[in-house]
């Protein structure tokens, strides 16, 4: 017997890992256009005086953080562990595998060498990440200080591969590290990636002190989903046993179609929709939604008829866990064309990635196809002889012919010579109308 669940239920389980039957090279920017940079030397030299500037030296030595300050975002693969000073940042691309994880970085420095006497204000760091699938992925990150001139900063770096994937945010990684409160690193908030956290160096108040003795580093991990889900549209005849990917049906048969969906990515997959486009001439069949998975092997009737509206979450899946939805349609004529007509019925599956990166998943489908003849009765077409239909006139063998013709073939001649052949002809000629007047009021008789 199916049991019936909740959709929660489904929507709340994991399922395990089992089988039931344009990119621009160093693209930073700023609010002012193009900030002015400075040497080390120049900073040293006073030329700031009291001016609050951001991330705006060109000329730091190597042992440095960052050569060019502008070039402030880098990635970087987080298995090599975390080397201090030693570790390699990829500060424009980087290529990514699928199962690694990386680190994203922003870098602040407040470029006023004057330490606590010229503290940068409101100072806010923000990661934008991108919502599509692609082969390639913009992280943009973005500094922001309420005193500082410019007052807005930002900086990308582009993650690259041969195959289309995602960046899935790894909710809980923000992090802040500097050498006041985040000596040993202290957490952000996923508002990260959203609207942007406050930083700082004795609290997360958005106060930055000058000088390098103050600089922060902002990270935050990221996961490359591939393009690697699957999903299998069939159907059947409730008198069938097997699914294929086309049948035959009449007009009122019921048919099933199934969904079957699969994880082949390197890393679970969340809040799994299943959405299916029935055409016109199929109706789906109420309450008789099914889902088949390793924590319900022996089907579980949803109450809900999502299915075909606004899409059915089944849950989240392992890797390599699977799934299958059964629900049923009548097919209907309310659209059939005489003869052959094709019914492609559509399923798509999507899955949504964190929820404070609002990616645009992947979306994979696959159609199944029902055929349904229908024969329609050919009327025989009227044929008119010697009549003038519609401002045509029809000769003695029912072609359309001129007036000229129409009368050669159709109308009695008139003779043209004596008085009493004048007469006769006159009568036959009033026979004539007569005749005609009879018609078309036996026609009218008949509407």
């Amino acid at each position: 017997m199916k049991k019936a669940i909740k959709l929660a239920s489904i929507a709340t389980a994991v399922v395990a890992a089992g089988v039931i039957g344009a990119t621009a090279v160093s693209a930073w920017g700023d609010s002012a256009g193009g900030r002015q940079t400075y040497t080390i030397k120049q900073i040293n030299d006073g030329v700031l005086g009291d001016k609050i500037v951001l991330n705006s030296i060109k000329d730091n030595q190597k042992d440095m953080p960052l050569t060019d300050e502008r070039n402030f975002v880098g990635a970087r693969d987080a298995s090599t562990g975390n080397k201090g000073a030693q570790n390699v940042w990829q500060g424009n691309e980087i290529t990514v595998e699928e199962g690694k994880t990386y680190l994203v970085r922003i870098y602040v420095h407040n470029n006023n060498p004057n330490g606590e006497k010229a503290v940068a204000k409101g100072v806010t760091t923000s990661f934008s990440l991108p919502t599509v699938v692609s082969k390639e992925q913009r992280v943009d990150g973005y500094i922001t200080a309420s005193n500082a001139t410019p007052n807005k900063y930002w900086d990308s770096v582009v993650f690259k591969s041969n195959r289309k994937f995602y960046l899935d945010y790894v909710e809980g990684s923000a992090l802040l590290e500097n050498n006041g409160i985040g000596k040993k690193g202290v957490k952000l908030s996923d508002a990260i990636v959203t609207n942007g956290v406050k930083i700082g160096f004795n609290a997360l108040n958005g106060e930055v002190p000058g000088c390098y003795n103050y600089d922060n580093f902002v990270t935050i991990k990221v996961k490359p989903v591939f393009e690697s889900t699957e999903i299998q549209k069939t159907v059947r005849k409730m008198s069938d046993s097997k699914f294929s990917e086309k049948v035959t049906a009449t007009v009122g048969e019921t048919v099933e179609f199934q969904i079957a969906y699969k994880n082949t990515n390197a890393s679970t997959m969340k809040d799994v929709m299943i959405v299916d486009s029935l055409p016109n001439n199929l109706e789906y069949v109420k309450g008789s939604t099914v889902v088949y998975n390793a924590n319900h092997k022996d089907g579980a009737a949803i109450k809900t008829d999502t299915i075909v509206t606004t899409g059915l979450n089944i849950g989240d899946y392992k890797v390599g866990a699977n799934a299958y939805i059964r629900f049923q349609a009548v097919v209907k004529d309310k659209s059939l064309s005489c003869g052959d007509n094709r019914l492609i019925n559509w399923a798509k599956a999507t899955n949504k990635v964190g929820t404070s990166t609002k990616v645009s998943a992947f979306a994979v489908q696959d159609s199944a196809e029902v055929d349904v003849a229908k024969k329609c009765d050919t009327p025989t077409p009227q044929t008119y002889k010697c009549k003038k239909v519609n401002g045509k006139y029809y000769g003695k063998n029912g072609n359309v012919v001129s007036y000229e013709q129409y009368k050669k073939e159709c109308l009695a001649p008139i003779p043209t010579t004596g008085a009493t052949d004048i007469m006769i002809g006159a009568l036959g000629l009033g026979g004539v109308i007569t005749t005609a007047g009879y018609y078309i009021a036996s026609r009218k008789q008949l509407r």
